[in-house]
């Protein structure tokens, strides 16, 4: 191999014409740098390097956005950020400026198609009504141990109910009529918010989902297809809340509006069947709402709590309470049913010595059999 002798000089040459400077230091070592000339080469070439990975990452970026407004976060239920814009513009609502009338109808359609399904509706005697739960080994005890409440759908109070003297078994015994009902409705809800999950994490819906979706907007009022709002409106409600609202609205099932109409929740009407309250006055167009089963009450008061303005803060929290993963807590969403009854506050208040004294959270995991085995996967 022929040894070339390299010349500095020619280096130094060729270096300078490349834009770097050679000179030496006070130590009188060679080192180099760059002429200010170079700054735009250093720019064009930092350019086309941010414009090589822009055009890399774009496909990206947009496959993310779109996946997001899909699936988004809101819909994993980790939903904090989506929630909170959803409340802060205003729930979606079809019905924020109609008649009561009009949303009434609307909203409760499918309710009172079940109100009105042929039914072989029997008035039980509280005596029979007692030996069927003792037949059916049917006890509160039981159900707090056990988590399982045996599936006996009554659909009518027994008139001797206000009959019974001692009030703790009165309580007891409209406890178990009520119980049944209220996990039977939430059931239905949870299924429901299964199927919703599994639409939302689907690239391409059916015709048959895209069905059921517009039905459920309409359920639930909710406009634009707002897929957040539904799914805060679409959840359950805690069976101690419901079965404290229930004893509180009927006096433990002994009201007037409860034996004569079903009413267990003391929802007004403005359009539908009711019985006016005795000390209503002459010109007021409002009336208890009556079923003609005790199950259709509870579907009712259910979709009443999901979908009405006023009840807008309970849902709020409630959605806060499953984005941080915990149970739906009776004593904290009730704090939210002010303005259920006039009395506000205080009503709260009875709610909640309600559910504490009558121990109604112990109810609140609480399983129906034998529908509970089916539903197993939703829990």
């Amino acid at each position: 191999m022929i040894k070339k002798k390299i010349d500095i000089a020619e280096v130094k040459k060729y270096l300078q014409k490349k834009g770097f400077i050679i000179s030496r230091n006070n130590k009188n070592k060679i080192f180099f740098s760059a002429q200010k000339s170079l700054e735009p080469i250093f720019k064009t070439i930092i350019s086309s390097v941010g414009i090589v990975l822009f055009f890399f990452t774009i496909p990206h970026v947009i496959n993310f956005k779109n996946e997001k407004s899909f699936y988004s976060k809101e819909f994993k239920n980790n939903s904090q950020s989506n929630f909170k814009k959803t409340f802060e513009n205003k729930e979606s609502s079809k019905f924020d400026e109609l008649d009561e009338n009009v949303v009434e109808k609307y909203l409760f359609e499918d309710v009172f198609e079940f109100n009105d399904l042929p039914n072989d509706t029997v008035r039980l005697s509280a005596s029979t009504i007692e030996q069927l739960f003792k037949d059916t080994n049917y006890s509160l005890d039981d159900v707090r141990k056990k988590k399982l409440v045996k599936p006996v759908s009554l659909t009518l109070l027994p008139a001797e109910i206000k009959m019974i003297e001692n009030t703790k078994k009165r309580k007891e015994f409209f406890i178990q009529i009520i119980l049944p009902l209220v996990i039977e409705e939430n059931n239905h809800i949870r299924s429901d918010r299964k199927k919703l999950f599994k639409i939302l994490n689907k690239s391409n819906n059916t015709k048959l989902e895209k069905t059921w979706l517009e039905k459920k907007f309409k359920q639930y009022g909710v406009a634009k297809s707002d897929l957040s709002t539904l799914k805060i409106r679409m959840d359950e409600i805690p069976v101690s809340m419901a079965i404290a609202q229930a004893a509180k609205e009927t006096g433990w099932g002994t009201s007037r509006f409860a034996l004569e109409g079903n009413a267990l929740f003391g929802q007004w009407t403005w359009s539908g069947e009711g019985i006016k309250p005795a000390g209503a006055k002459d010109n007021s167009s409002h009336k208890v709402m009556k079923f003609n089963i005790l199950q259709a009450s509870v579907k009712a008061y259910l979709r009443n709590l999901n979908t009405h303005a006023s009840y807008k803060q309970f849902r709020k929290a409630r959605a806060e309470l499953r984005d941080e993963g915990k149970k739906l807590d009776s004593m904290i969403l009730s704090n939210h049913l002010d303005k259920y009854a006039e009395t506000g506050k205080e009503y709260v208040r009875i709610l909640q010595q309600i559910i504490r004294q009558n121990k109604l959270m112990d109810f609140d995991d609480a399983k129906l059999l034998p529908k509970s085995i089916d539903l197993e996967s939703l829990i």
